[in-house]
């Protein structure tokens, strides 16, 4: 009621759910099959002022460096354009004819600057996400269209990402605006010295001033890459975030629907059981409990360091292990602490554990003195 109240004095108020979650309801972390999917369909996270510090960087680094051959290759399209005027003007020809011989030296010109910043263009992509190409990106998604513009709009006004933008496009303005001026103001008596020097002198030191102040420029941006690297690295988790519904889902589309995988376990156990029971006709001796467990056991002294266990069961399928062992003339034998033991502790294809192992060769002996008496 106090809140009702202090708010009713104020001139006017902001709505806060304009500056709610987008999404709301996502609030479980991405799993590694949205961000792996995400990938492929190009959604990174990554700055753009990376690529364009590069850019500007390793442009202007390669004009300074081809400087005195581009300079050559406008002083030649110069000398041509300006030779052919008369030309022209005596003939009434088009201009049009001079872009043949002019285009090579174009090509000249430029060739190598858009060749280098296409370069540093990919590794300022490729240090930040790797090799990835996707052409998802660019594609009309038209399922996305929305046609509520009030949405659109606090989409567009009340969003963070457009509030980091916006701030971040404010500090780049001033912060270049003020070194550019700082700059030039240190450099104003070598600026206005280029009055009394040659062309090629003159254009030189604009250059070169040019080249300081892209170096700083270059800087900026990198320094503000760090932070802005960061910021969209977690906003992208942040748009990848799901419902615990998407959660069901995806867990359902990779492992399958839950009635159907039950169905796969037990039809899988059915067939071990099934494999298990065939073991037993070859077990040497079943150790019994004597109603409740039953563990066939195996041993070749040629084959093994210890007896194994080929099949083991309770209540129902120790009862059809009995049964098959009496059928097999497989010796049956009852001790039930050893049963009880040897069910909990040895799977199927394991090997007796050491601390049982006496107890089990007592059992084997007695079963193989039975065999010797019976063959007597």
């Amino acid at each position: 009621m106090r809140d009702e109240q202090f708010l009713g004095d104020l001139p006017f108020c902001f709505d806060l759910q304009l500056f709610a979650a987008e999404d709301e309801g996502r609030t479980e972390e991405p799993t590694e099959y949205k961000k792996r999917k995400a990938r492929e369909e190009g959604k990174v996270a990554k700055t753009q002022e990376l690529p364009s510090a590069l850019i500007l960087l390793f442009g202007f680094f390669t004009i300074f460096l081809f400087s005195k051959v581009i300079y050559k290759n406008l002083l030649g399209m110069m000398q041509l354009y300006l030779g052919s005027v008369q030309q022209v003007v005596s003939s009434g020809e088009n201009m049009v004819f001079l872009l043949r011989p002019i285009l090579p030296i174009v090509a000249k010109i430029v060739g190598p600057i858009m060749g280098v910043v296409f370069i540093a263009a990919i590794i300022g992509n490729v240090a930040q996400v790797g090799f990835q190409f996707s052409i998802k990106p660019i594609q009309p998604d038209i399922s996305k269209i929305n046609p509520n513009p009030i949405r659109f709009f606090q989409r567009v006004l009340f969003s963070k990402l457009t509030a980091v933008n916006l701030g971040k496009t404010i500090f780049k303005i001033a912060t270049i605006g003020v070194v550019a001026f700082l700059l030039i103001r240190r450099e104003t008596a070598t600026i206005t010295q280029t009055i009394d020097m040659g062309l090629t002198q003159g254009m030189y030191i604009i250059l070169s001033t040019t080249f300081k102040l892209v170096i700083i420029v270059s800087g900026i941006l990198l320094v503000l890459s760090i932070p802005d690297y960061i910021f969209q690295r977690r906003q992208h988790i942040e748009s990848l975030k799901m419902t615990k519904q998407e959660l069901k889902e995806e867990r359902k589309l990779l492992e399958g629907d839950p009635l159907l995988r039950a169905r796969m376990r037990e039809r899988q156990r059915a067939y071990a059981r099934k494999r298990m029971m065939h073991e037993v006709p070859t077990a040497d001796v079943v150790i019994t409990n004597p109603i409740h467990y039953a563990v066939a056991l195996k041993y070749e002294a040629l084959k093994m360091s210890a007896p194994s266990c080929v099949a083991k069961g309770q209540e129902l399928i120790a009862q059809r292990i009995r049964n098959i062992a009496e059928e097999h003339d497989v010796p049956v034998v009852e001790n039930r602490p050893l049963a009880r033991e040897l069910y909990r502790r040895v799977e199927i294809g394991d090997e007796v554990p050491d601390e049982l192992f006496t107890a089990v060769a007592e059992v084997l002996a007695f079963v193989y003195k039975l065999r010797q008496k019976a063959a007597v």
